[in-house]
């Protein structure tokens, strides 16, 4: 699917008269990053000149001002390259909000209460499948045991899952490293990648499977590259290795289509969600029964606003919610809301793991950091993506020196 990722982010930093700025990105691969770049542009300038403190006393005001805009929602409602510039804008808002507060916003967000969570959710289409007083009554079902939830992440961490050993082009030899190494860190959950050649597919798998055993948990990830039918049979075939779930095994838009895999490879779970443009795309995945573990991504819903409005939805439906991440950027990001998810929302792991990709990291100034196979609670106030001054000088496009040279 991604034969030469470069990967990229546009980056916007918003900028105040009083205080910490404000960061945030949206995720690509190289070409068309210019592309979420204007559009930042377009949406930012919705936001000069406004007082920060407005945007903060009601930040699902604000989610509405920076996705609704009349003429910006013509090129498409809420997906598309607008939304992934109003996830950058919204993860900016978001990260000078927990700076100002001197709060990470993992802990902003969980103690909110359930009134204040779910009003930061734009209910118009998704009332049908969840209503906003439900949702409150549920989050307050769970808002006494907050409190020891949250010292129990700071202890012990999120539970996570590499996808570092499984990537497609390595060498047995390097897989079976990288995978005894990961054992040895703590890992117990790794994802391959599948879809080049099933033949090859099943000979990875069985060697992946040989090094970790029976009882570790193996996650494969297709990228999009099946048709339905084919997605049907290649999993039969790949059925013997016992993976928990397929990830993305057709086009993420086919709602019918997940639901046919969903029902033909059970029990393998379908995973999905890292290409869903919206919410909206969610709740029909859920209401077909296509969507055994949603992967809501930072970077393509537009923060985490929109992010929790599926995560109330998953919690109703019993969809554990596995995240997205990698990348450059995503861990930091997405590790909150799994935070969120456990605290506030559904108050269990069971099921729940966080992707973790080992690179990247170092450019940072509060990166990710993991410790026997889960993520530790970040402290720094924000959102963990403000990227080092240095990083930003070197690599910008196209007048970083690395592009220089």
């Amino acid at each position: 699917m991604n034969e030469a990722p470069d990967y990229s982010s546009a980056y916007v930093i918003l900028h105040v008269d009083h205080g910490p700025d404000g960061h945030g990105m949206t995720f690509t691969i190289g070409r068309g990053n210019e592309i979420c770049c204007a559009a930042i542009e377009a949406i930012g300038k919705l936001l000069v000149g406004r007082e920060i403190e407005g945007l903060f006393s009601d930040m699902g005001a604000s989610w509405k001002l920076v996705t609704g805009d009349s003429q910006l929602r013509w090129t498409g409602p809420e997906k598309g390259v607008i939304h992934l510039a109003a996830a950058a804008v919204m993860n900016a808002i978001w990260d000078m909000y927990g700076k100002q507060a001197g709060l990470p916003v993992w802990r902003l967000i969980s103690g909110m209460t359930p009134e204040q969570l779910v009003g930061l959710v734009d209910w118009t289409y998704l009332s049908d499948a969840l209503a906003p007083r439900e949702a409150v009554e549920r989050l307050q079902d769970k808002a006494g045991s907050r409190a020891s939830r949250i010292a129990e992440m700071e202890i012990n961490g999120y539970p996570a899952y590499t996808t570092s050993a499984g990537w497609l082009g390595y060498s047995d030899d390097k897989i079976r490293s990288l995978v005894r190494n990961a054992i040895a860190d703590g890992w117990t959950h790794f994802k391959m990648k599948v879809g080049a050649n099933i033949d090859d597919d099943c000979r990875r798998a069985a060697l992946i499977r040989d090094e970790i055993g029976p009882d570790r948990r193996l996650m494969m990830d297709a990228n999009q590259v099946w048709g339905v039918n084919d997605a049907i049979a290649n999993m039969a075939r790949l059925r013997e290795f016992d993976p928990w779930w397929i990830e993305e095994p057709t086009s993420p838009d086919d709602i019918l289509g997940h639901a046919r895999i969903a029902r033909n490879v059970e029990p393998i779970r379908v995973a999905t969600g890292e290409h869903c443009h919206n919410a909206v795309m969610f709740k029909q995945l859920m209401q077909a029964d296509a969507i055994g573990i949603c992967q809501v991504d930072s970077c393509r819903l537009a923060g985490p606003n929109e992010i929790l409005g599926v995560m109330l939805m998953a919690e109703k439906f019993g969809v554990p919610v596995c995240p997205h991440a990698g990348g450059v950027g995503l861990c930091e990001l997405v590790q909150h809301m799994s935070f969120v998810d456990y605290i506030a929302v559904s108050g269990t792991l069971e099921n729940r793991l966080l992707e973790y990709v080992d690179h990247l990291h170092e450019h940072f100034v509060d990166p990710v950091k993991t410790k026997n196979g889960r993520y530790r609670a970040p402290a720094l106030p924000g959102f963990s993506v403000e990227m080092k001054s240095e990083s930003l000088s070197r690599y910008i496009f196209p007048s970083g020196e690395v592009w220089r040279a």
